[in-house]
């Protein structure tokens, strides 16, 4: 009997190799990109996808994360102080991402969105 969790899937594979390559170039991307992919293309609930997003988020950045060492391209006391408060938040979020609504999720991530496109432009 086959486990349908593991059953190959090249769309699903294209959508990671994208979002991997987006997120090794810029550094970031992965929920930005995997949030709309999962919820649109895949339909994937919206808890749902900011979960997986979250989960798939760390092997992008992982795997990003060896490379940019490697090259000695990162802060190391700058990333030991954000990570402390990445996990805080990290944790706090996870905890609320059950209690919201899948349209406060769509509208706050939305907006979220558009104020760090504009950020970026300006």
């Amino acid at each position: 009997m086959k486990n349908k969790h593991f059953d190959f899937n090249i769309k699903n594979t294209i959508i990671g190799i994208f979002t991997g390559f987006v997120n090794g170039i810029f550094g970031s991307g992965g929920g930005t990109l995997l949030v709309p992919i999962l919820n649109n293309i895949l339909d994937v609930e919206e808890h749902k996808s900011h979960a997986t997003a979250l989960a798939i988020i760390i092997f992008l950045s992982s795997a990003s994360s060896v490379i940019y060492i490697s090259k000695g391209t990162y802060d190391i006391t700058l990333t030991i102080q954000a990570a402390i408060g990445s996990i805080i938040g990290g944790i706090i979020g996870a905890k609320l991402l059950c209690k919201v609504t899948g349209r406060f999720l769509r509208i706050s991530f939305g907006v979220i969105m558009i104020i760090a496109a504009l950020r970026m432009v300006f």
